[in-house]
């Protein structure tokens, strides 16, 4: 979804008689991205997760799938069924590094992701708002005898999730140069594989899951 309203802010952006930077009509389009994404999630958490909250855990994964065949579905009314080619809005230019051939893009993929894996365990071990998702992970009643308004928190983690996983289907979508209403099931799935090789709940293990997938492929 992320990429597809990126795809779509661009167009509209571009076609504007008024003519805006190229970094400018990316940043707007990244926010909007952003932002839709995060509102999305914020009502799927209400509507799709939370009645299921005291369910078995299986009723939670079988939701999950469900939400993202739904999520598919509504990309692909919205957009339709057809690859689209995203737009270089920055000229490509490969560097050949201990006989690899890398672009200028890549290069801004990996570092972007770096930078926001450092925020996210910063966020997640050194902040209040950290230190309550990790209360509530581990024992949401416990943690709501403490004070934590646990319903606040899983909202608040549904949207950041989001967040990221709009700008993720965005650097995707760069890399490739291409955006479809379907993109995200595989990275869904190669997600939770790394969540699983680095451990549920582990944030750095999950990077670390992440990269040894992309070794192994």
């Amino acid at each position: 979804v992320g990429a597809m309203v990126v795809l779509t802010m661009i167009n509209v952006l571009s076609s504007l008689p008024v003519p805006l930077s190229t970094e400018l009509i990316l940043l707007i389009s990244v926010i909007s991205a952003i932002m839709v994404c995060s509102i999305l999630a914020f009502f799927m958490e209400r509507v799709a997760y939370r009645p299921l909250r005291n369910a078995p855990r299986l009723a939670p994964l079988i939701t999950a799938i469900g939400m993202s065949i739904l999520l598919q579905n509504v990309a692909m009314m919205i957009w339709g069924r057809q690859y689209r080619t995203f737009p270089d809005l920055f000229t490509i230019t490969s560097y050949n590094i201990a006989g690899a051939n890398i672009t200028n893009v890549q290069i801004f993929i990996v570092t972007l992701s770096v930078l926001i894996m450092i925020f996210l365990l910063l966020l997640i071990n050194l902040t209040r708002i950290g230190r309550a998702m990790r209360a509530t992970a581990e024992s949401p009643a416990i943690a709501s005898l403490m004070g934590v308004n646990v319903n606040s928190i899983i909202s608040i983690t549904f949207v950041i999730g989001a967040a990221l996983a709009a700008i993720a289907g965005v650097l995707v979508s760069a890399n490739y140069s291409v955006a479809h209403y379907s993109m995200g099931f595989v990275l869904g799935l190669k997600a939770f594989t790394a969540a699983v090789l680095g451990g549920i709940g582990n944030m750095a293990g999950a990077m670390v899951g992440g990269i040894l997938l992309g070794l192994i492929e």
